[in-house]
């Protein structure tokens, strides 16, 4: 079962709704959302419907208009580890405490408890994330591998010395 596909999960706060249910996503509006952030601005439809399709994306609605205002998601195996992506408010809404309240929602998935560990990329957002429990890692522990790079050869590492 792909994460899209798990039961949703809901949650409410006078005037809002936080949902996990896949079907009730505003896709273009998602995708202008997080093409005016730093992150993704050259995201393109097809990218983002593989990106909702293979995590658990939370969205937060206006009650009763039921117009999407924020999106989150989170990518993990359900096991050991998840990555929180994606955190997105609508600027018209902002300042009213629902990025924080849709990040506590996701971070209370049911599905995502007992994890060892969550990370997380962010420029400037990192006093919000500390309030969830978020760390800096500890130096040369973590390694990325960025952009998109070239495939290995995985033939070049049959040679046990390197």
């Amino acid at each position: 079962m792909s994460l899209s596909q798990r039961p949703a999960v809901n949650w409410r706060r006078p005037g809002y709704e936080a949902s996990t249910d896949p079907a009730r996503l505003d896709r273009a509006s998602v995708l202008a959302a997080l093409r005016a952030t730093y992150w993704a601005e050259t995201l393109t439809p097809d990218v983002l419907d593989r990106a909702i399709e293979n995590s658990i994306c939370i969205g937060v609605y206006e009650v009763p208009s039921g117009r999407q205002i924020g999106f989150a998601r989170a990518v993990s195996d359900l096991a050991t580890f998840a990555w929180l992506a994606d955190v997105v408010i609508l600027p018209s809404v902002r300042g009213r405490g629902l990025g924080h309240w849709m990040t506590a929602c996701l971070l209370s998935h049911p599905d995502l408890q007992g994890l060892r560990r969550w990370q997380l990329a962010t420029r400037d957002a990192h006093a919000m994330y500390r309030r969830f429990g978020f760390e800096d890692p500890a130096p040369g522990r973590i390694l990325t591998r960025p952009g998109a790079q070239p495939a290995p050869d995985p033939d070049r590492f049959l040679d046990p010395s390197g």
